[in-house]
């Protein structure tokens, strides 16, 4: 018949993950939201965001375990991941689907 409005009925859209993403930052770094709003895939995270520390990286990703109810491993956790913005938002995305 005909496609209904979820196209993905596994899990949250995209555009789901990517709002309580950027409502997680916003949150965990006390960044105004809408600095926030204007990431983009290439907006560098850590290393160039001051906020984003290495003790404020444990406390995103358990927002992120929280929030988006997935399960982040040790051994997911690398450099790469937390480069850009982007990266985390794929990351999150394939997480969420893997949930």
């Amino acid at each position: 018949m005909g496609e209904t409005a979820t196209s993905e009925p596994t899990g949250p859209s995209r555009t789901a993950i990517d709002t309580a993403l950027r409502s997680i930052m916003s949150d965990v770094l006390a960044l105004d939201p809408e600095q926030v709003a204007e990431f983009d895939g290439d907006t560098g995270l850590f290393g160039h965001l001051p906020e984003l520390d290495s003790m404020a990286v444990a406390t995103l990703l358990t927002e992120m375990e929280d929030r988006l109810d997935i399960i982040i491993e040790d051994d997911d956790v690398d450099g790469e991941m937390l480069e850009t913005y982007g990266a985390l938002l794929a990351f999150a995305e394939a997480k969420v689907i893997e949930g």
